[in-house]
């Protein structure tokens, strides 16, 4: 199993007395890893004297897009930044801003993510599945705040920063259209001083008047060289053959890497993969569904109680459908690589269709039991890869 060092996270919260939220500690913009161009479209930005208030962030999963927005963040709330011998803007980690930054204190900063539904007084809203971004949270958090003046960065290139997290998350369900509606108005009516940054790996999702409004910065994977500093980095410690396999399931997004040693997944892909190799040679692995579902009801109950002995309030529901998803991931890793050869291509593209159907069978609320077992029977049907 991958072994890492014990790395303490830091942890931000949006405003003082809102729920603490997991959140890496900002970083400097010129340690944004393998992001140039967006980081020279924020430099530039910053320098024109024009801000713009609205911003989407977007591009594949884990590749820093909200580590950027943070590094974004804490300069423009600094009034004490200022361009360094390079001529690039940068903060003193010193400074009172960065300390409250640190400490997760900063008034003027607000993350915004689905998890802060638990800390909501209704409890029809602290109770609900984390599928989405509710309305009040949209409200408590981003709208109202949006219309206050800000606490401590009125000499700052911005007054207050908001960075939703998963915004794709924000619910346009029809039975709850108002969510994305009430945040469209804010972009209209900006209050002087404010940015706003969705920040998504799913772009389309976000209502096509409110994409209009922003200013989008493009986040791409991180090529192989990027990818390696960045683990260097990281204070992770994994086996070669861990680390060669992470770097493949990565697929040039540190934060797949870090989430495959957090999670386990190399212990995953060693115990499925062997049956998927079985499975694209054509042969019936009946086991596989079970197997699968057995992980991912481990995964899940270690979760829960993780989430009991902290006193946080965590669904299984919620963790069985997290833990299908990255199996689901596992196996379409699997295939992906078969793609590249003529005669194991079409077992690999069929092993991928069936896992985007598994995604959306789990979307109606399938049990987590029955998409893999479904998704086995449908692995073993395809032409074998010969």
């Amino acid at each position: 199993m991958a072994k890492k060092k014990v790395v303490k996270k830091k942890v931000v919260k949006s405003e003082p007395e809102s729920a603490w939220i997991d959140a890496p500690c900002p970083i400097a913009m010129s340690e944004v890893l393998g992001q140039d161009s967006a980081m020279e479209t924020l430099s530039r930005a910053m320098d024109s004297g024009r801000l713009h208030h609205a911003w989407i962030f977007h591009g594949p999963k884990g590749v820093g897009k909200f580590t950027a927005a943070l590094a974004w963040a804490s300069v423009l709330l600094d009034p004490e930044a200022a361009p360094d011998l390079m001529g690039r803007v940068s903060v003193d980690p010193d400074s009172e801003t960065q300390k409250r930054i640190r400490a997760g204190t900063h008034p003027d900063l607000f993350i915004v993510r689905k998890e802060l539904a638990r800390f909501e007084e209704k409890s029809s809203v602290r109770g609900a599945k984390l599928a989405t971004i509710p309305k009040d949270v949209v409200e408590h958090h981003l709208i109202g705040p949006a219309k206050l003046a800000p606490v401590m960065s009125r000499d700052a290139r911005a007054g207050r920063v908001f960075i939703v997290d998963e915004a794709e998350l924000l619910d346009r369900s029809p039975t709850n259209a108002p969510v994305q509606n009430a945040l469209l108005k804010t972009l209209e009516e900006p209050a002087p001083g404010n940015v706003i940054i969705l920040v998504t790996s799913s772009e389309d999702r976000l209502l096509a008047t409110i994409r209009s409004r922003c200013q989008r910065v493009s986040f791409r994977a991180l090529e192989h060289d990027a990818m390696r500093a960045w683990v260097g980095s990281s204070g992770i410690e994994a086996t070669p053959e861990a680390h060669d396999w992470m770097m493949r399931f990565a697929d040039g997004a540190p934060g797949r890497y870090a989430q495959a040693v957090d999670e386990g997944l190399f212990d995953w892909a060693r115990t499925i993969e062997p049956m998927l190799a079985r499975c694209a040679r054509g042969e019936y692995v009946g086991e596989l569904g079970q197997t699968m579902a057995d992980l991912i009801e481990e995964r899940a109950k270690a979760w829960v109680k993780e989430g009991t002995q902290r006193r946080e309030n965590r669904s299984k529901e919620t963790a069985n459908r997290d833990g299908a998803a990255l199996m689901l991931a596992l196996v379409s890793g699997y295939a992906r690589p078969m793609l590249r050869n003529a005669r194991s291509a079409g077992w690999a593209v069929h092993a991928i269709e069936m896992s985007e159907r598994a995604i959306l069978e789990l979307r109606t609320n399938v049990s987590a039991r029955f998409v893999m077992d479904h998704l086995s029977a449908g692995l073993s049907e395809a032409a074998p890869a010969l």
